[in-house]
């Protein structure tokens, strides 16, 4: 399997998950078996199937933080040697030159992609129009309503 590319931020916060996920919620689920059980007949405690379905998800998603970060890349934008280009990791402040409309992206790995944060994915035709360009630059995207321009007002390495 490749490896995954993810910011250093990106896999910070997913040790964190990792980190609550088996310090708090899994004791807290391990908890919640035990005294369910002691409630009494199992076939029809609905408390105990319920923490039992609780703690499926939490081993489940414990299991997927280990497998994500055992096969990340993680990469760190402030110790390269960008030359001032776009590059994983940059945050870049656009504007839209068809509607004047300025916004800001960082580029970062599928796992972290959070539009509403504006991170995008680095496979996005957004991101993959703007690798490699610099400050002044105008990048142009292949979108399904057509191309559209976006000219680099600032290139940061957060």
């Amino acid at each position: 399997m490749s490896k995954v590319p993810l910011t250093a931020p990106g896999a910070q916060k997913l040790r964190e998950d990792l980190q609550r996920l088996k310090s708090v919620d899994r004791p807290r689920v391990i908890n919640a078996i035990a005294e369910a059980r002691a409630h009494g007949d199992l076939k029809e405690n609905a408390e105990y199937h319920a923490a039992k379905e609780q703690q499926s998800f939490i081993e489940g998603r414990i299991a997927d933080i280990e497998s994500q970060l055992s096969n990340a890349q993680i990469i760190d934008v402030t110790t390269i040697n960008t030359g001032g280009k776009v590059v994983f990791g940059a945050t870049v402040d656009l504007i839209d030159e068809e509607s004047g409309a300025e916004v800001t992206y960082q580029i970062v790995g599928d796992l972290e992609a959070d539009i509403k944060q504006g991170k995008i994915s680095v496979s996005s035709p957004i991101a993959r129009a703007l690798i490699g360009k610099e400050q002044g630059d105008v990048a142009v995207v292949k979108a399904p309503g057509g191309e559209r321009g976006y000219e680099i007002v600032a290139i940061h390495y957060v």
